[in-house]
């Protein structure tokens, strides 16, 4: 057995491609447009995993747009994606200055959560050992729901 992909359902591809490329950096592997199913499928991974994910050797995130209007909620209830990252401080910052709230700050240096435009939730693990703890980070509370 192996680990291929996690599927998560988008209401707008292009708020969640530029949130999950732009803003949190992961790489579009493919994408398929099936016409007669009237949905969309991308697949992304994250920049380290990107040319063994094309060839099917590293997991990946699907996301699944179907064109008809829908509603998704309970995104807490998916759980959460995880992403290691090699400075916790730098992503953070970067995404708080591209307007992502950091919903669980990584005061301990080593973790923290936010939130896609759907409201899946996604950790970020600092690799290898936490750093020191800083401000503005140490005395940040959390926010919403994460």
């Amino acid at each position: 057995m192996e680990y291929l992909h996690t599927m998560v359902r988008v209401a707008d591809l292009e708020e969640s491609l530029k949130f999950y490329c732009e803003k949190l950096g992961l790489q579009q592997i493919s994408r398929q447009d099936h016409d007669q199913g009237r949905f969309t499928l991308v697949f992304l991974a994250a920049p380290g995993d990107a040319d063994a994910a094309r060839e099917h050797k590293a997991p990946c995130l699907e996301l699944t747009h179907n064109w008809d209007p829908e509603t998704y909620d309970g995104g807490r209830n998916f759980g959460h994606l995880a992403y290691r990252v090699d400075n916790i401080y730098t992503v953070c910052q970067r995404l708080m200055d591209q307007g992502v709230t950091i919903n669980r700050p990584p005061r301990d240096g080593y973790m923290a959560f936010v939130r896609s435009p759907d409201g899946i939730s996604i950790e970020l693990l600092q690799r290898g050992e936490p750093l020191e703890p800083q401000e503005p980070w140490a005395s940040m509370q959390n926010t919403g729901e994460w």
